[in-house]
């Protein structure tokens, strides 16, 4: 009895210990638990930690790596991670606004991974592949709450020039696209779902006797699969975290571990909204009738165990007071937790698991299919297999402002995607196919997806088949697959010049010129800040990028920087579907962009700085960095786009000169504090509401002067 005083003493004070360390380290899935404590079965994990703290196990991933070896010596240890969870436990960079700091991010990837290898536990990485349609209202819901934060950003951003403290952290964008690569470059085993995430996850954890699932989801808890493991409460310093334990939570709450799926249903989840059982959670309140923390989850146990009172009864799902509507319902939701042979005593009959309709399946050959959907699954593509399975693709929140003149991401690059999906749709199938876009931006209320159909590449022999770009051996193929890519950027002409460039530097000259091309208010200081960050990160260790100081935060420059990132999604997008003419890991962000870098960068441009300080007087880079922009200048020229010049286009204070520039004390990210004026934002900027006159501002408390220009 005294031993499990002091564990529950312990789990006590752990708890208390780690709770501030969990806000930050939670990822996509699950907000943190305090917020989520009237939020459906999201709440379940609150209660468990605040009520019944002997129900959250801390465990050594060390002993247990160990004890599973020795019994299983034929086997390696393994951990399922759900990566979607881990995205903020990740990335611990503490600058997040400019763009990413993605040499940093894998750096401390191998750190997480090389903890585990070091105890011997094998990690399988799962990413979400896909929006299951029963979750599609949850998700859009969740993106227009980020939406708003996003904005929230932007404001701060703007009125103290500097990045918001990491209550606002947002992820930066592309970051769980770019992971599962990360992780795959690292060695990993890494994996994309087909269907629902959580599902595929429980059930492959299940079938592979791994040693427990590595995330941060209560869903987890209501699964009948191995132990749940919490990366938030993670500690890779002595490789202890906390295990949610279901068997715990079903004595203390007198249930049958069947029932949990029916618990998750009344309390809501993703597939039975909160509000729709509502009535009947008020009326089981009623009738437990006790006023203490946590009787929403005791009230909803108690009305299961009114219909369940024992092992041995009868128990159906029709007994409950429940509508048609709301018992076919909460059927569906039981089911959703039901794994492979699994059943549940509530349900006369396990309901057939959704079949994955190939809505493509009459057009496409079935060798493309199933290569698309093996890609897919160990994460060597992106967006193809969604294209070619249920044609519908799906993007989340970019850190992009409304109010810059710059187009919305899914804007700007929708006629690059009409393109990729000219490539992967056929064009002679005697109908118009199209793709349904579920994309974020500013003022796109989601409320049903964007139709978006195919747009020919300009090829003289036309668009090549597939099964030849993807399955073709010979030595010509290689010149198609690229000559296919370029066309997607409009770039077929400049094929022999491009020759003489090395795959990332492709890779910008690409997307510098598509983003010139399409954006308006681009001027030729913005491509110089692309192309000298480019230019300059080639020769940059990780080491040398730490030391990266940028004096203030312009939200243009924020802008722009989640502009390309996001742009690079859509490049290695291209790449697959054009049979990959370049390796996928040359085309990545770490070898391509750094955030602060190119802040820097940008400041530097937009304040008359010369070519030689802003290629840091390296007679190499500079060279470099002028035949890069002759050849960006007359790509656009080819186009019809002239790319003017708008020096000291910074959203707030006016233009520093280079002198100043230097003297301004610039200061590692994690002690900036600097700010600067508003200003104009250069001739040829408009848009509809606009007003350019002066913003009266509250001074930051701590602002410090410039000198500034005349």
């Amino acid at each position: 009895m005294q031993r499990r005083q002091q564990t529950v003493l312990f789990t006590l004070y752990a708890s208390k210990r780690f709770y501030s360390e969990a806000l930050d380290s939670i990822g996509e899935k699950e907000k943190p638990a305090k917020e989520c404590a009237d939020m459906g079965v999201k709440g379940l994990q609150y209660f468990m930690e605040t009520c019944y703290p002997e129900t959250c196990i801390y465990v050594q991933l060390r002993q247990l790596a160990a004890s599973y070896a020795e019994a299983h010596p034929d086997m390696m240890p393994t951990l399922v991670v759900d990566g979607m969870a881990c995205l903020r436990y990740w990335y611990k960079c503490q600058a997040w606004v400019h763009g990413g700091q993605w040499q940093e991010y894998i750096h401390f990837l191998q750190k997480f991974v090389g903890a585990f290898t070091a105890i011997g536990l094998k990690l399988v990485f799962f990413f979400d592949g896909t929006i299951a349609e029963q979750k599609r209202a949850e998700w859009v819901k969740r993106r227009l709450r980020v939406n708003q934060d996003i904005a929230r950003i932007f404001n701060y951003i703007k009125n103290w020039h500097q990045q918001p403290d990491r209550e606002m952290f947002c992820l930066p964008s592309g970051l769980a696209t770019f992971s599962s690569f990360a992780l795959k470059s690292l060695g990993q085993e890494t994996r994309r779902s087909v269907s629902d995430g959580d599902y595929e996850i429980a059930e492959y954890a299940l079938h592979n006797n791994c040693i427990g699932i590595l995330g941060q989801d209560t869903d987890f808890v209501i699964f009948d699969t191995v132990p749940y493991m919490s990366i938030a409460k993670l500690r890779l310093e002595n490789m202890t975290t906390v295990q949610y334990s279901r068997e715990k939570l079903c004595h203390i709450l007198k249930l049958q571990q069947s029932d949990l799926p029916l618990l998750a249903c009344i309390l809501g989840n993703d597939i039975v909204p909160e509000h729709q059982l509502q009535n009947l959670r008020k009326n089981a309140l009623t009738f437990y009738g006790k006023k203490h923390q946590g009787d929403k989850v005791h009230a909803a146990a108690e009305f299961i165990k009114r219909y369940h009172p024992n092992r041995e009864a009868v128990c159906n799902i029709s007994s409950l007071p429940l509508s048609k509507v709301d018992m076919e319902l909460v059927e569906k939701g039981i089911q959703s937790y039901l794994l492979p042979g699994q059943s549940s005593p509530w349900l006369d009959k396990n309901l057939p698991f959704p079949e994955l309709l190939c809505v493509m399946e009459k057009y496409m050959n079935k060798d493309i299919l199933q290569a698309a959907k093996e890609k897919h699954i160990r994460a060597e593509c992106f967006m193809v297999y969604n294209v070619l399975q249920d044609g519908v693709v799906e993007c989340s929140n970019t850190l992009e402002d409304e109010d810059l003149g710059l187009p919305p991401q899914a804007i700007l690059y929708q006629p690059l995607r009409e393109h990729i999906y000219s490539i992967l749709l056929p064009s002679s199938c005697g109908e118009t196919l199209s793709v349904k876009e579920w994309f974020v931006f500013p003022r796109n209320p989601l409320n049903e997806p964007t139709n978006v159909t195919p747009k020919p590449l300009n090829l003289p022999e036309g668009i090549p088949d597939l099964t030849t770009l993807w399955f073709g051996k010979d030595s010509e193929v290689k010149h198609v697959r690229v000559s296919t890519f370029l066309a997607i950027f409009g770039l077929q002409d400049f094929a022999d010049e491009l020759k003489s460039f090395d795959t990332p530097l492709i890779a910008v000259i690409c997307l510098i010129t598509y983003i010139a091309i399409q954006a308006k208010h681009f001027s030729v200081e913005d491509i110089d800040a692309y192309l000298s960050q480019a230019v300059c990160i080639r020769y940059k260790s990780y080491t040398d990028l730490q030391h990266t100081r940028v004096p203030q935060v312009d939200p243009r420059a924020v802008h722009l920087g989640s502009l390309f990132v996001r742009g690079l999604t859509y490049l290695i997008a291209a790449n697959s579907a054009c049979g990959f003419p370049f390796a996928m890991n040359e085309i990545m962000p770490w070898n391509i962009f750094d955030g602060l870098l190119f802040h820097s960068k940008y400041l530097q441009a937009h304040t008359h700085c010369a070519k030689e300080e802003l290629l840091e007087r390296n007679p190499a880079w500079i060279s470099q960095f002028l035949t890069l922009r002759d050849l960006v200048i007359k790509a656009c020229s080819r186009h019809g786009s002239t790319i003017l010049s708008f020096p000291g286009r910074l959203q707030h204070g006016r233009p520093m000169d280079g002198e100043s520039y230097r003297e301004s004390e610039p200061q590692f990210l994690s002690t900036l504090d600097l700010d600067h004026r508003q200003q104009s934002r250069g001739p040829g900027f408009h848009m509809q509401g606009y007003d350019n006159r002066p913003r009266s501002r509250t001074r930051h408390p701590n602002r410090k002067r410039y000198h500034l220009a005349a």
